[in-house]
């Protein structure tokens, strides 16, 4: 029997000895902390396209919209629930029932988002306007200014892993450091790192480009002159910033009739974690110890995109829309709709080979493992004057 592996579920089909070699690879590449490979790949972006099924690249539009009326339904639910019935619960239900509430409304808004995000790829449908028109609502309705931040992530994509034109996530040099970073190397001061990460850096990175690429005056995501941005893409900036406003508005006015109280109940707080997971799912996908970085002597596209890693987040990769543990045929081919990511993905691995980089760590114990190990980048000593650069921990 020929040996072949199934494009929708991974799996392996063929002789019995091909089968436990294959195994036992990946069992010796549970190491997740060993490096990936840094020099040019053996195969070309070509090659990669080629490997998946045709009808991957095929985007539909009623399937795209049956995933987000999907989330939308659960929303209404979970609004309805919390509206009506909690303040008929005795206090100490209260205690259980909002926080459930908080969770389950931010990952299921945190999936529409991620539709959103989509949608700035133009994997939604086939019709931009419609792309435009839909990531432009829903994000809004998250804070999201939806083309400032359809555009300065273009710009991450075409530059992932570039030490010089990434957008955001662009590690430092050791000699960079901040004074601080020798006080936060320690179990309280990551604690400390990761709580403000987690809830202040979206806002700050959109407000004043925190933690992104360094421009030589104020770079604000909601300024249309800003150097984010073409000149042809200025005035879609007033239309993302037109879109916050009006949710903004909407917002003051629920909290004049309904209470402040109410409207951070049912909104706020579940907005919090949509904007922790935005931070945490992103950093997590360019920070680990197993991935390289270049300079402009090394780097190229193909390279930069595979500088990423695949994550596992349980059910929650559903949830997010796969958007967790496909990220590297993300990064390959971003206009893909996530409804294909994983056959995608399952069909590229083996020409990719080590070049693939899969992190299962519970995400939990992944976040404090890589926020100790990455903390800023450095060549290795011997490496001959090769633009690559590796994380490091020692202070």
């Amino acid at each position: 029997m020929d040996f072949r592996i199934d494009q929708e579920t991974g799996e392996y089909h063929g002789s019995w000895w091909k089968y436990v070699y294959s195994t036992t690879k990946n069992e010796q590449k549970k190491n997740h902390l060993q490096r990936v490979p840094s020099s040019k790949p053996p195969f070309t972006l070509g090659d990669v396209k080629k490997a998946i099924p045709p009808h991957c690249f095929q985007r539909s539009l009623i399937r795209s919209f049956s995933y987000l009326i999907q989330d939308l339904i659960l929303v209404s639910i979970f609004y309805y629930i919390a509206n009506t019935y909690f303040h008929l619960l005795p206090s100490p239900l209260t205690y259980l029932a909002w926080p459930a509430y908080w969770i389950a409304q931010g990952c299921v808004c945190t999936g529409i988002w991620v539709i959103g995000h989509e949608c700035g790829h133009h994997g939604f449908s086939d019709y931009q306007w419609v792309d435009d028109t839909v990531g432009l609502i829903f994000h809004s309705a998250l804070l999201t200014p939806y083309f400032a931040w359809k555009h300065s992530h273009r710009r991450h994509h075409a530059n992932t892993g570039s030490l010089e034109n990434d957008e955001v996530y662009i590690p430092r040099f050791k000699s960079k450091l901040r004074w601080y970073y020798k006080y936060l190397n320690n179990p309280l001061g990551r604690v400390f790192v990761l709580a403000f990460t987690l809830t202040f850096a979206w806002p700050l990175y959109l407000m004043f480009n925190i933690s992104g690429k360094k421009y030589e005056r104020f770079t604000c995501h909601y300024d249309p002159n800003s150097p984010l941005y073409s000149n042809r893409e200025r005035m879609q900036i007033y239309i993302s910033d037109a879109g916050v406003i009006a949710t903004t508005y909407v917002l003051y006015r629920l909290a004049m009739t309904q209470g402040l109280t109410w409207v951070l109940c049912i909104y706020g707080v579940p907005l919090l974690i949509v904007n922790g997971f935005i931070v945490l799912i992103t950093l997590m996908h360019h920070t680990h110890a197993s991935l390289p970085h270049y300079d402009s002597s090394e780097w190229d596209y193909l390279r930069g995109a595979l500088a990423t890693v695949d994550r596992d987040y349980g059910i929650l990769n559903k949830v997010f829309h796969n958007v967790t543990d496909t990220h590297v045929l993300h990064h390959i081919f971003s206009y893909i709709s996530h409804y294909h990511a994983m056959e995608a993905t399952n069909a590229i691995k083996p020409l990719l080979g080590d070049y693939y980089q899969v992190d299962d760590t519970p995400i939990i114990k992944a976040m404090w493992r890589d926020t100790k190990e990455c903390i800023y980048v450095e060549k290795d000593e011997g490496s001959q004057g090769r633009g690559v650069y590796w994380y490091k921990n020692k202070l």
